[in-house]
């Protein structure tokens, strides 16, 4: 029997018990579904979580001023004044490895106006590297400079959001703003998407760059007023030398870590954020899930490459007096094991490509109604049909050749 005709033949025989067909089939659509929703639900997480990181830098290690109660504020700041210039200049000289450093201001103003209306908004101090540091990008104008910083200059860069509060859709370059009592002139403007939100991964808080306003850290410094038990900073970014591995990054960090507890006297008012270490604990918790996701989906496989063996044995015990038949019409073994072996391939690519479709739908639905980002790729479609076709055939290999073995004189006596 010919290739083609035994695949016309399972078709017909497929067709004939629709229900059943579709039934059989139901273990590999959602096997095949799930495996492909999964791996699209990992993919999406995986790439938000290096965007995410990227506001952060895979090469940085960042530094971070702890809030104090009041209560404790004045005990901790008896040994230690909190992270300062002073933190940032030890570890250049001290830790290896070290490129920048970045000092941030943090302002909380009370007011924030201009000739066209006010704004609520996030106000930073920072150095003139930053915007590389983090991955801020210009819709217009420039960032602050060295020459900004050197000269205490009342300069800022605001947001997107910040732009359209105080001056509309008008020119913003050039145009004043004012911080408290403190004049600025805007000398560039941040992209990016108009109301994003401040948010958080893994519990490191994130700020939006949209509602923000830069300005020179030695403007913020010397011209806001702060309370005396805060920390003079409230980050410092320590940016690696290109082409360090995750290692040396930790490395630095650990170096960091000891440096700062002798500087600061033991006292805990300061944290380290790792990017690269929680983008490998995200990894790890991504990779758990996949294996969880992985086994329920092969599980469902399973059970319908069952479902395909118990089909494909009730319709052997059928067909019998019919494999009787075509054996005594000159077909060979290997021609009835061909035709069964088919029938059970095209059930499981039936079944494989209808879970194609419902893991893909399922993706679709995760990212439209819970705001997840999916990502479904051409390679996690290939393994999940892969695997179906051949759970399909090692399933009906059995009872294949179960027919392909059957007497055909005992066969055409079957009742």
């Amino acid at each position: 029997m010919r290739p083609r005709e035994a695949l016309r033949t399972a078709l017909e025989n497929i067709a004939a018990h629709k229900l059943r067909s579709s039934l059989t089939m139901l273990g590999i659509v959602f096997g095949v579904g799930a495996v492909i929703s999964m791996l699209a639900i990992g993919a999406g997480a995986e790439r938000q979580a290096l965007e995410t990181l990227s506001r952060l830098g895979l090469d940085n290690v960042i530094v971070r001023a702890v809030d104090l109660r009041d209560e404790e504020a004045e005990e901790v700041r008896a040994k230690s004044v909190g992270v300062s210039l002073r933190d940032a200049e030890a570890i250049v000289d001290a830790v290896p490895g070290v490129q920048h450093v970045s000092p941030k201001v943090e302002i909380q103003p009370w007011e924030i106006r201009s000739p066209e209306g006010t704004v609520d908004a996030q106000v930073f101090g920072v150095s003139d590297i930053h915007a590389a540091l983090v991955n801020l990008e210009l819709a217009e104008g420039r960032f602050l400079d060295a020459l900004d910083v050197r000269r205490h200059a009342q300069v800022a860069v605001v947001g997107v959001d910040v732009r359209r509060e105080l001056f509309g859709y008008g020119e913003a370059l050039g145009q004043h703003l004012k911080i408290d009592d403190v004049w600025l002139e805007v000398v560039g403007v941040l992209g990016g998407e108009s109301g994003g939100e401040a948010d958080s991964f893994q519990g490191v808080a994130l700020s939006s760059s949209a509602d923000t306003i830069y300005l020179p850290y030695s403007t913020a410094m010397r011209k806001f007023d702060r309370r005396a038990l805060d920390s003079p900073l409230a980050e410092i970014i320590v940016h690696l030398e290109a082409g360090d591995s995750g290692w040396s990054v930790r490395a630095a960090a650990a170096s960091i870590d000891e440096l700062l507890g002798h500087l600061h006297a033991g006292a805990e008012d300061y944290e380290l954020v790792v990017p690269e270490a929680l983008l490998a604990q995200s990894r790890r918790t991504q990779r758990l899930f996949n294996i969880v996701m992985g086994c329920i989906a092969g599980i469902s496989l399973l059970v319908g490459g069952i479902g395909i063996m118990n089909i494909m044995l009730a319709s052997v015990l059928e067909r019998t007096r019919e494999i009787g038949l075509r054996r005594a019409v000159g077909a060979k073994r290997h021609d009835i094991k061909l035709q069964f072996l088919l029938e059970s391939f095209t059930l499981s690519a039936l079944g494989g490509l209808a879970g194609v479709v419902m893991g893909v739908a399922i993706a679709q639905i995760v990212a439209a109604s819970a705001g997840w980002p999916t990502l479904v790729q051409v390679w996690s479609i290939v393994l999940a049909t892969g695997v179906a076709v051949t759970v399909g055939v090692v399933s009906g290999y059995y009872p294949a050749v179960r027919a392909a073995e059957l007497d055909p004189i005992e066969s055409l006596r079957y009742e």
